[in-house]
């Protein structure tokens, strides 16, 4: 199974199984009562998880020996609670040539969404009108297409792993598309164009080498950020365009690059969220909440996937979200049977 898998079907029952995955980091800790153990940070195609070693386990020294970014099985029982997985009569070995490949590879379902979202991304793209902003991201994606597909939209909380900036740029195309037919005052072209390069500099942020699943980290990316990043990579980019072929055309590009440039630069929205400026128009607006948005039931969807029961229908909290989460409202039942199960059965949520 994979990561994500484990994470959705374990709780604080024992599930026995096996899965494959990479070792990102190794830190070495203690207990209050000073005995050391370890801290593996863990990941595969569709996630990232964190398991703790004992100093009681058999393979403790082994695993205290082991290098990050080396590729192992893991095997027994686990289970999950408020402090993440925890294993039972666990084993780890070091995968075959054969399994290597298989596993770098990544799990089928992450690749074939993946592989869509990136096509849904390019059909958007080829929508774009102003020529100006068309050559840009045809330009972007054409010398950067290798490193975006193998881009994470963030370090820990949404979109977390190999590739999963191409599914938060999909999403947020759709919401953007979508918000445009009901505001048809907004610019569709700068906020497509927004969308795909509203995170570009994590590219050299939170990406991934050609082979594995442990993020790199780079100079640039440490010392400056994805935005300053961002600026930057769009600004160049600019200047390698022929703009003079397109002085007739309004709105004036420089226009268009410091809209664009906005854009990139207030998506965070607030100061304190690390913008070093606030949304000052319509599509800045959109923008910064349409990436909000999908970045917030991303962490819903996980919290779901990953969080025990405290109480029927309530979960406990998982970071970042602000508050527990509750069993959401399921949509009209679409058998007869489902129908038939509602109407007699009172709500065990009826207060009065």
């Amino acid at each position: 199974m994979s990561i994500s898998e484990l994470l959705a079907t374990t709780n604080e029952t024992l599930l026995e199984g096996s899965f494959f995955a990479q070792v990102q980091k190794c830190t070495e800790k203690e207990t209050k009562s000073g005995k050391p153990y370890l801290e593996w940070d863990l990941a595969d195609a569709t996630g990232l998880i964190t398991l703790k070693i004992w100093n009681n386990h058999p393979q403790f020294h082994s695993a205290a020996e082991t290098a990050p970014e080396t590729l192992l099985q893991f095997s027994g029982q686990w289970t999950q609670n408020k402090y993440g997985v925890d294993g039972k009569g666990w084993k780890f070995r070091v995968l075959t040539s054969e399994e290597k490949s298989e596993f770098l590879a990544g799990d089928t379902t992450t690749r074939e969404k993946q592989n869509s979202d990136w096509a849904d991304v390019i059909a958007f793209l080829s929508q774009i009108e102003d020529p100006r902003l068309k050559a840009l991201c045809n330009g972007f994606v054409k010398q950067f297409e290798d490193r975006f597909r193998r881009t994470g939209a963030a370090r820990k909380n949404h979109h977390a792993r190999r590739g999963g900036l191409v599914e938060h740029v999909a999403q947020m195309m759709r919401s953007a598309n979508a918000i445009c037919g009901v505001y048809p005052d907004l610019n569709r072209d700068l906020m497509i164009a927004g969308v795909l390069f509203h995170d570009c500099g994590k590219l050299w942020e939170n990406t991934y080498p050609e082979a594995g699943f442990s993020q790199l980290h780079l100079i640039h990316g440490e010392m400056l950020g994805h935005i300053p990043l961002g600026l930057e990579l769009v600004n160049k980019l600019w200047r390698d365009l022929p703009l003079e072929s397109w002085r007739e055309i309004g709105p004036a590009s420089e226009d268009v690059r410091l809209h664009l440039l906005h854009l990139i630069a207030s998506h965070h929205g607030q100061y304190d969220f690390g913008s070093p400026t606030l949304p000052r128009t319509p599509e800045a607006y959109a923008l910064h909440y349409v990436d909000n948005l999908d970045a917030k039931l991303e962490m819903v969807k996980d919290a779901y996937a990953s969080a025990n029961e405290t109480a029927p229908g309530i979960f406990e909290r998982k970071f970042p979200l602000s508050a527990p989460l509750v069993t959401p409202l399921p949509s009209v039942a679409d058998t007869e049977e489902d129908r038939a199960d509602s109407s007699s059965s009172p709500s065990s949520n009826e207060l009065f």
